[in-house]
């Protein structure tokens, strides 16, 4: 099996080099994930500036973080989960709430109808049902809200897709394992 290393700043493009330092700058470390990113000359630009562009969306941070959640663990990846948990918190959720996400519900009436609808596409590959598409919209979305769930359950999609394909080390406090009963 081909085994991946975390790629330096030596290791990648002059390109991702900068983004690099800025990255340093912003967050003071670069995140194994997204070093890895840069094995690809364009990608790593490429999907900061589609992550940042959802901040634009009709979707909160603290909404866009528990769609990630809900995504993660029906992704199976620990690396994401451990990461977006650490933002949760940073936005302002508990480690139980976090958890309630992963399972794809909240007691929070609006945050439920949410992670439902992310949960239920991500285990349908973008087929969720009309009964939950319903509680979305009764919940106070609307149809671009809808297009920005979809926007973030691909963008964590992604990073589940590459991290679950390098299984690079996971650099965030690592979250406890939820099993499978949590993803169905």
């Amino acid at each position: 099996m081909t085994q991946f290393t975390v790629p330096t700043k030596d290791d990648v493009s002059t390109n991702n080099q900068e983004i690099f330092d800025n990255l340093k700058g912003q967050l003071s470390f670069v995140p194994n994930l997204y070093a890895t990113i840069a094995y690809s000359d364009n990608a790593l630009a490429t999907y900061l500036e589609f992550s940042k562009a959802q901040g634009k969306g009709s979707l909160s941070a603290k909404e866009r973080e528990a769609i990630s959640l809900a995504v993660s663990q029906v992704n199976d990846c620990l690396y994401c989960q451990s990461a977006h948990t650490a933002i949760a918190k940073m936005n302002g959720f508990t480690d139980e709430e976090a958890i309630e996400f992963r399972k794809g519900r909240s007691e929070d009436a609006k945050l439920d109808a949410l992670v439902k609808l992310a949960k239920e596409i991500t285990v349908t590959r973008g087929r969720p049902s009309e009964q939950t598409l319903e509680n979305f919209f009764n919940a106070g979305y609307d149809k671009g809200s809808l297009i920005d769930v979809t926007l973030v359950v691909i963008d964590t999609t992604f990073t589940n897709y590459v991290n679950n394909i390098t299984q690079i080390p996971i650099d965030f406090p690592v979250v406890a394992e939820l099993g499978q009963e949590a993803t169905v």
